[in-house]
């Protein structure tokens, strides 16, 4: 059979890696789906509900491979459903190649039916996007688009109008420079290695400080063991943004946990305090929380140099991968032998814990969702793969599900966008079969994909969905309450019974609401072999306190309460009854 541009397409991406494909079928890329046919059994599609869970999925997977994700969507709609999904892989520096169709190339610009130029659309989004102009453009394009999104770690496109995708290449026009087969499937990578100088300055600072805080992001991922060692050699806390969550585990002795609005007071205690900052792969977004630019050093590791100083001055840049730049930095460290930095750091956090505990442990009616996620926390497995969504969940994603080594965590990070965790999960599934995966969900961000429940069913995996329902967007609720000082409105949600929805999806449904019985449901429903979802009903006036409260907190809060808030004696009396628990 003669071999065509969706063949060449699909032989491409089985060069590159690509074993699993995530999207709809579609009649703007019905050439590119037979030719996947043709290779089901080397490149598996996982059929989706919904393109955005597809984009997600791509995502989640090469956050849980560290390989190439992937996703196909049909021409017009289908294509631009998957950019909410393909910016969550943008901002966290995922690789992806996002393909979809056009309309025929000879009607584009006609007011055609789906006449959308997705190249054009995609600009922003991507670090390489292109059309295929032709059979013979083919193989050079999708070869690009691999290497460049790996290499550059975003999203590639490729959009191919379908009456090139069922051409065969043999009749394809192949102008007398485009030699065939003049690309290869060989991926370089750069020594990452930064500058001499720039190392000895570093080692200087880093010898120099007495109160040094690491701030441990998302490039310190898989280099935990190395961070650790330099912290102890320093004498210095480690604090971890939350795309950085697994990259030492919470229970080392030098973390002090989560930082910003859903971290944990030492961090914050500590950040303001040190004299010197070592930043290992992370742009953590929130400014406000850095130390105040002149009272501390600030050293930053990053394999992209365009984000040095992005987030605070910084006295020394190293440009280069983590793991290696911390192996040539170790042997320059001196051993501090003044722990008190850390050791304070430590006191703290024992403390922080402790209420951790009080709050995750109370038996009170409604259920907390610190209970449950506490709860879950105990009963994650040691090579367990959990998700969050966005919202008030990754508040108690970020305090009370504790990572250990050999285990994956993951959520949106700079996009936080909604509804990811249900796709996530999905993909980390199917990346990883014979492993525990467990997504920890809002009702508001599950509703939004929640069609994709169906598609763990179609693959039989057993992904286990915990959502923590209040009937509310918790995180918005709280946001105009305590930040704006204005009344709650419109945050409130329609009830959905989701143990009937899973148990209409073919599934199995669970749900949770005494506090005293939490542990021993959240075991009936782990053990269960296919995929579950668990309702967990909470207090929805419970709120995801920060861990320092400040007096515009306060005002904010009294001035949104004293203006009518629904509700407001209950959230009063839940505020007043964990501020007592604080003090006991």
């Amino acid at each position: 059979m003669a071999e065509t541009a969706g063949d060449v397409l699909v032989q491409t991406l089985l060069d590159w890696g690509v074993d699993t494909i995530f999207g709809l079928p579609g009649d703007g890329i019905n050439g590119i789906i037979e030719s996947m046919r043709k290779r089901k059994d080397d490149l598996r599609f996982i059929q989706t509900r919904h393109e955005e869970a597809a984009a997600f999925m791509a995502c989640g997977y090469a956050k849980t491979t560290g390989r190439l994700g992937a996703c196909i969507a049909t021409s017009g709609p289908g294509g631009v459903h998957l950019l909410n999904g393909l910016y969550d892989a943008k901002l966290d520096g995922v690789p992806v190649i996002a393909i979809t169709g056009m309309q025929f190339h000879d009607l584009l610009h006609t007011h055609t039916q789906q006449d959308v130029e997705l190249d054009k659309l995609f600009m922003d989004v991507c670090v390489y996007n292109a059309r295929v102009m032709g059979p013979a453009h083919t193989e050079n394009v999708v070869e690009l688009a691999c290497r460049t999104a790996l290499t550059r770690r975003g999203v590639a496109h490729v959009t191919v109008p379908v009456d090139f995708q069922s051409e065969e290449v043999s009749k394809g026009k192949r102008t007398p420079r485009n030699v065939a087969h003049h690309v290869s499937s060989v991926q370089a990578f750069k020594a990452g290695m930064p500058h001499e100088d720039d190392m000895a300055a570093a080692a200087n600072l880093l010898n120099a400080g007495t109160k040094i805080a690491i701030l441990s992001g998302a490039g310190a991922v898989g280099s935990g063991p190395l961070v650790e060692e330099i912290a102890d050699r320093l004498g210095a806390v480690i604090i971890k943004p939350l795309l950085g969550k697994a990259s030492v585990p919470d229970a080392s002795p030098f973390c002090l946990g989560g930082v910003g609005l859903l971290g944990t007071r030492p961090s914050q205690e500590a950040l303001e305090e040190c004299d010197t900052l070592l930043i290992i792969g992370s742009c953590f977004p929130y400014i406000e929380f850095y130390p105040k630019p002149g009272s501390a050093k600030c050293i930053q590791i990053d394999i992209d140099g365009a984000r040095i100083g992005l987030r605070c001055p910084v006295d020394v840049g190293l440009v280069g991968y983590a793991k290696t730049t911390l192996e040539h930095l170790l042997p320059r460290l001196e051993q501090h032998d003044d722990r008190s930095f850390l050791e304070t750091g430590q006191k703290r956090m024992k403390v922080w814990m402790d209420l951790m505990e009080k709050r995750g442990s109370v038996r009170d009616m409604p259920m907390k969702p610190q209970v449950v996620a506490h709860e879950l926390g105990k009963r994650l497995s040691d090579d367990a793969i959990f998700i969050s969504d966005s919202g008030t969940i990754a508040t108690w994603y970020a305090r009370y599900l504790p990572f250990r080594y050999g285990q994956m965590c993951t959520l949106s990070g700079n996009l936080a966008t909604m509804a990811c965790g249900l796709p996530y999960a999905i993909a980390a599934q199917a990346a990883h079969p014979g492993r525990q995966v467990v997504a920890i969900v809002g009702d508001g961000g599950f509703s939004m994909l929640m069609a994709e429940y169906a598609t763990a069913v179609k693959y039989n995996l057993p992904v286990k969905i915990l959502i923590i329902k209040n009937n509310a967007l918790g995180q918005i609720k709280w946001e105009q309450i305590a930040f704006l000082g204005n009344p709650e409105y419109e945050c409130e949600l329609h009830p959905i019974d989701f143990v009937k929805f899973a148990e209409a999806c073919g599934g199995k449904g669970y749900r949770i609401d005494d506090p005293a019985l939490c542990g021993r449901q959240l075991d009936v429903a782990l053990a269960d072999p296919g995929p579950v979802i668990i309702e967990a009903v909470v207090d929805p006036n419970e709120p995801p306190l920060p861990p320092k409260v400040t007096m515009e907190d306060v005002t904010h809060f009294a001035s949104a309460i004293a203006r009518g808030t629904q509700g407001r004696g209950d959230i009063m009396k839940t505020v007043f009854r964990d501020k007592i628990r604080e003090v006991l």
